[in-house]
């Protein structure tokens, strides 16, 4: 189905600019207490944000939409995305909607939203809610007087969230003795995380904790993990930790500000709870960009690789159809299916501190046999995304750049889902021929796609 609003995680774009307007974001709401009312369950739907200036004006939109179709508002502030999954389940709430652009600069925003079990909307689901809104929210059936709705804001929330995340944590262990930088990026996390940790008792250096409504992801958080790195060498931290804007991905760092692959931790999450026999089906999900060194190495310790396309929703419905407990991605996004219902980077980093403190080793030590074939890729803008199976002369280049890589590395080509962007990846053992093949393979493209 083509999307005109919904593109690989809700809807994105500049902040009071089509189609990221209060107008839309009214609409939103509207449509989403439309599709998800009914009469079993409560009727109120949560609502969170990240710490954008626009985030304010948009909250107070959908709100205004959930209301006028009769359900109530419930109002979390300064939330991260896998807290507002957790909160609408544990409220047991119609619905989650959650503001944020994640990882974007503040000047964008972006509204995604969960049904009643913390769960991201199915392509099936965004295509009814966005058919809905470009057909004209019904005006039948809209409550006036007593039977419009409310909203009003929970001050407990971030409490009740603290708590579930600690409660991922093995009780018989503890960071006492480790020192910790936490990144929030000015983001939606930059109250929790620190007071997570804390509670765990580990000694915290907290960056990126004031946020001012522009400086989210400004030179900080997993955007910018250097900004963690030299923390962590000037503090001579055990480790670090940063977070993107609404806090559902993650980067480390080592003791050294060594920054750690995202497929190192799943690699390294899926072995150990292999040992333990915890990991069901001996299998994990990564996406098509899961790093072939990481297969490889699973491969022989008897661990199986999904691929699924990129976005955590899709690992995420990869993990329910084939109950799978966990899956992630390079860029940080890594879900354990016991703790949560989306990417968590907080409870992500629980899990892998859980490892440190139980092996009492360094974290560079438990992931240093880990390894990683060289990557090159390329974004290009493009101006239409023509279907690449339209593009004959690219699709042989494509396809003679795979012959050459014979079996020893692997290309991935696909169009951003949020972004007029064209993504090229070429992987392979052999750090200067893939290089060659990703050049020929961009020139290409860009001479179909004029």
């Amino acid at each position: 189905m083509e999307r005109q609003l919904f593109g690989t995680d809700g809807v994105r774009g500049l902040a009071n600019a089509a189609p990221m307007t209060p107008e839309l974001a009214m609409a939103l709401g509207q449509a989403v207490a439309v599709h998800f009312k009914n009469n079993k369950t409560t009727q109120r739907i949560v609502i969170g944000k990240d710490t954008r200036r626009s985030s304010y004006m948009i909250e107070l939109a959908i709100a205004s939409g959930v209301c006028s179709m009769g359900l109530d508002a419930i109002l979390l502030g300064p939330m991260s995305t896998p807290g507002v999954a957790y909160i609408t389940k544990a409220m047991r709430a119609t619905a989650g909607v959650m503001i944020s652009a994640s990882h974007n600069p503040f000047h964008d925003n972006g509204i995604k939203f969960f049904d009643r079990n913390g769960y991201k909307l199915s392509d099936q689901v965004e295509h009814k809610i966005e058919k809905m809104i470009l057909n004209g929210i019904p005006e039948e059936g809209r409550p006036t007087g007593e039977a419009i709705g409310k909203a009003k804001r929970v001050d407990d929330a971030l409490g009740r969230y603290v708590e579930f995340v600690k409660s991922t944590f093995p009780g018989d262990l503890s960071l006492e003795g480790l020192k910790i930088v936490i990144d929030c990026a000015n983001g939606a996390a930059y109250k929790l995380a620190p007071m997570a940790l804390l509670e765990l008792g580990a000694e915290v250096i907290p960056i990126g904790v004031h946020p001012n409504g522009m400086n989210i992801n400004k030179y900080c958080g997993a955007l910018h993990p250097e900004t963690m790195t030299e923390v962590v060498k000037d503090h001579k931290a055990d480790l670090g930790i940063a977070l993107d804007g609404d806090a559902d991905r993650l980067i480390l760092c080592d003791e050294s500000g060594e920054i750690i692959d995202g497929d190192k931790v799943i690699a390294l999450c899926a072995v150990q709870l292999n040992k333990k026999k915890a990991l069901n089906k001996s299998t994990v999900v990564g996406t098509i960009m899961t790093n072939l060194g990481v297969e490889n190495y699973l491969a022989k310790l008897g661990i199986h690789l999904e691929r699924t396309q990129v976005g955590d929703r899709y690992i995420l419905e990869k993990m329910k159809s084939d109950d799978l407990l966990l899956g992630g991605e390079p860029s940080g996004h890594i879900i354990f299916s016991e703790h949560a219902t989306t990417g968590d980077g907080l409870i992500a980093a629980l899990q892998v501190l859980a490892e440190v403190c139980r092996s009492g080793k360094k974290i560079s030590d438990l992931v240093h046999e880990i390894p990683l074939y060289p990557q090159v890729s390329e974004a290009i803008r493009v101006k239409e995304k023509k279907p690449l199976e339209s593009l004959k002369d690219f699709q042989k280049t494509w396809e003679d750049v795979n012959k050459t890589l014979n079996g020893n590395g692997r290309t991935v080509v696909r169009y951003s889902g949020t972004e007029p962007v064209l993504r090229l990846m070429v992987e392979g053992e052999d750090s200067q021929l893939i290089r060659e093949e990703l050049g020929r393979l961009s020139e290409s493209a860009k001479t179909a796609l004029k």
